[in-house]
């Protein structure tokens, strides 16, 4: 059986998505963009700020379900220019302490509300 999860602690979905969905013990977060859950605005300003504001969104999201950075087992990050990827990879591994996730980054024509970054997770907790 599926669950939904949605937080106010994450920016709203900008379509007909949730934040995530639960399904047995593993967690499926959808795409997040670096709006800030709290003014509903984009993040402006550098790759680094954008990125910081991603992991923040998608933190929050496993937090809500009960999942912590360490449950994510696989993750995509998709940048809308490759040059952008030390800068990006520098904040997203701030995040992660060992046992590091599986991982893919690609480079993409574009992005909702053209950000540069935008990440999507899988967590797995056997106690959940």
């Amino acid at each position: 059986m599926k669950q939904i999860i949605n937080t106010n602690n994450a920016p709203a979905p900008i379509g007909p998505y949730s934040h995530a969905v639960k399904a047995g013990n593993m967690l499926f977060v959808s795409g997040q963009i670096p709006i800030n859950p709290e003014t509903n605005m984009l993040v402006e300003g550098s790759i680094t700020d954008e990125t910081r504001q991603v992991m923040e969104n998608v933190i929050a999201i496993l937090k809500e379900a009960g999942y912590s950075s360490s449950d994510i087992i696989k993750s995509t990050i998709f940048l809308t220019d490759m040059a952008y990827f030390a800068q990006a990879n520098d904040v997203y591994s701030t995040y992660f302490e060992s046992d590091f996730p599986a991982r893919e980054t690609v480079a993409v024509a574009g992005l909702p509300k053209n950000v540069n970054v935008e990440i999507s997770v899988i967590a797995y907790n056997p106690n959940l």
